[in-house]
């Protein structure tokens, strides 16, 4: 996945400490994560965010999912 086709999570230093947000509003991906993590569907999210979207959520979830299976490599180290 590239991250061009997430044009909804934004990354501004100015919001919420640079996380990443939806659409530059003060809703990280995280918050959006925890919440279908702790059971919230996606209508029960819209409903307490009616200003997201569904590919919001959407999104957000794409993300979090390409995040985690991203390979992080320590170069230089022997």
């Amino acid at each position: 996945m590239e991250l061009r086709q997430l044009d909804r999570i934004t990354f501004d230093p100015a919001v919420m400490g640079g996380k990443p947000c939806i659409r530059g509003m003060r809703v990280t991906v995280g918050m959006i994560v925890g919440m279908v993590a702790s059971g919230h569907d996606k209508e029960q999210i819209l409903q307490l965010y009616p200003y997201l979207e569904p590919d919001d959520i959407r999104q957000a979830l794409s993300y979090a999912a390409w995040r985690a299976e991203e390979v992080e490599t320590a170069v230089g180290y022997q």
